[in-house]
């Protein structure tokens, strides 16, 4: 018997015992269950046991925290149970069964997106650096000059860096492909190919289409009968991406169960990859231009127009509570079809990075008003650091959705520093930065804008958070929320 014994056998009490599991695995600090009925399931109880640090419900999976030695844990709670052990996509697929078409939607959004994310980050990490170099004009004898200017040596660090930012964004859509081909369970590398045919560089420019159509300048085409189709890229654009590779996915998959064995490799990626070519090009890509660009349109005008303060407070305000529905990462989609626009700059971003900071914020004023609470200490120090960063989930789903008090405190802050920047039509050039850091995705006039707004974003919280705790019971067992995580 080990020293987590007893814990573990009151654990498989907690989760509605044997019958209640589907399957159990463990990633580097959850344990990850399958339950026939979350609901079965005691929260509080599993909470108040000393090796758990939290749970919650993410994807429809029950998630709890345990720490670094979640691997004995988990060991020694299926000895226990006697249940069968599942691998983790076994367990993701006993889930993704009981998922509404909404959530399943959602879910398959997120899995896309997802694996892009580093390469989103490193590449808005070298914009904001290019930023910094050769925008800043605080160097040499007068002070004007910037660092690109000054001297050769960061002339040629700046021209160097702009080949893998350049890499990242403007071919984005080759990642997107491959993500959502993967994703659907196609051939990858057809994914790869289809994304490379739509950011060829013998095609027109996306970023030259719109001067061109509105200078009435003759398009390139091709002609092949009646089908006419526009020899133009979709360079930095992610919905023509998206749904040729969800076609090309589905394409693919249905040759693969109507080609007889013998020819299936010589049939199916030649006939689906020319098909889906031609469909992109021909109206699948026309299409999700003109939805994009109705999209950022729309975007535009609840941000840039005279009702821009009533748009931004408003996702100031629920862009915490759209990150628990999951309906966030759609919000990626979004910024990428603003940045490739005639606006060029993204302007959900900033507001993003802010409700980062506030939930930190948040969290760590609860840590103030519960200082007595050793357990919360271990919990919030490391969650304010995260959050502060641009990961939130920790301070949202570990403390403030707990303190009912800290989150809303933290909703009403974001909401009113996201007024601020967007009254001074303050955006970002790109995308990835979450947190303190997103300072450098913006251009340096913005600095002044944003640096004021982070630091309401590090004081407001915690003023909110102590008035509101005046009305709302500060016991975290009274806050009646559970937490429904959807990614």
């Amino acid at each position: 018997m080990s020293e987590y014994s007893m814990q573990v056998e009151t654990l498989l009490k907690l989760v509605g015992g044997k019958e209640n599991i589907d399957g159990v695995t463990h990633c580097i600090t959850r344990m990850r269950f399958a339950l026939v009925d979350n609901s079965k399931a005691d929260v509080k109880g599993i909470e108040n046991l000393p090796m758990v640090k939290g749970c919650f419900t993410a994807g429809g999976q029950f998630q709890v925290i345990i720490g670094p030695k979640v691997d004995i844990v988990c060991d020694e709670f299926i000895k226990l149970a006697g249940i069968v052990v599942k691998t983790k996509s076994e367990i993701k697929a006993d889930v993704v069964k009981r998922q509404s078409w909404l959530n399943k939607a959602i879910t398959m959004f997120a899995e896309i997106f997802i694996p892009l994310l580093p390469a989103i980050i490193a590449g808005g990490l070298i914009l904001g650096f290019r930023n910094i170099i050769d925008s800043v004009a605080m160097f040499g004898p007068d002070k004007n000059q910037t660092l690109v200017q000054l001297s050769n040596f960061w002339s040629q660090v700046d021209s160097f860096l702009w080949l893998p930012g350049d890499a990242i964004f403007m071919f984005l859509p080759v990642g997107v492909t491959w993500s959502t081909v993967k994703r659907l369970g196609g051939s990858e590398i057809l994914g790869i190919v289809l994304g490379i045919c739509l950011v060829s560089p013998n095609l027109m420019n996306s970023y030259n289409y719109g001067a061109a159509t509105l200078a009435h300048s003759a398009i390139p085409t091709w002609q092949f009968g009646f089908i006419k189709m526009q020899q133009v890229g979709y360079q930095a654009q992610v919905l023509p991406a998206l749904f040729s590779g969800y076609l090309l996915a589905k394409i693919e998959l249905w040759l693969k169960k109507v080609t007889p064995e013998a020819v299936m490799m010589i049939v199916v990626p030649f006939v689906s990859l020319l098909i889906v070519i031609l469909l992109s090009f021909w109206f699948v890509g026309p299409i999700a231009r003109e939805l994009g660009n109705i999209l950022a349109d729309i975007f535009q005008f609840l941000l840039l127009s005279h009702f821009r303060l009533i748009g931004a407070a408003l996702f100031g305000f629920f862009y915490a509570p759209i990150v628990i529905t999951g309906l966030h990462q759609t919000f990626l989609a979004v910024d990428f079809t603003l940045i490739g626009s005639n606006l060029h700059g993204a302007l959900l971003w900033p507001m993003v990075a802010l409700s980062n900071i506030c939930q930190g914020t948040g969290a760590l004023a609860v840590l103030i008003l519960n200082r007595k609470n050793v357990k919360l200490k271990a919990i919030v120090i490391p969650s304010v650091i995260s959050a502060w960063l641009g990961v939130t989930e920790p301070a949202m789903y570990g403390v403030n959705l707990r303190y009912r008090y800290g989150f809303l405190g933290a909703m009403i802050s974001s909401s009113i520093a996201s007024m601020f920047i967007i009254y001074f039509k303050t955006m970002s050039t790109s995308i990835g930065i979450g947190g303190i850091p997103a300072i450098l995705a913006f251009k340096i006039q913005d600095w002044g804008v944003y640096s004021v707004a982070i630091i309401m974003c590090l004081t407001l919280p915690f003023f909110f958070t102590w008035l509101l705790s005046k009305f709302m019971n500060r016991d975290e067992n009274a806050s009646g929320i559970k937490v429904e995580v959807k990614y």
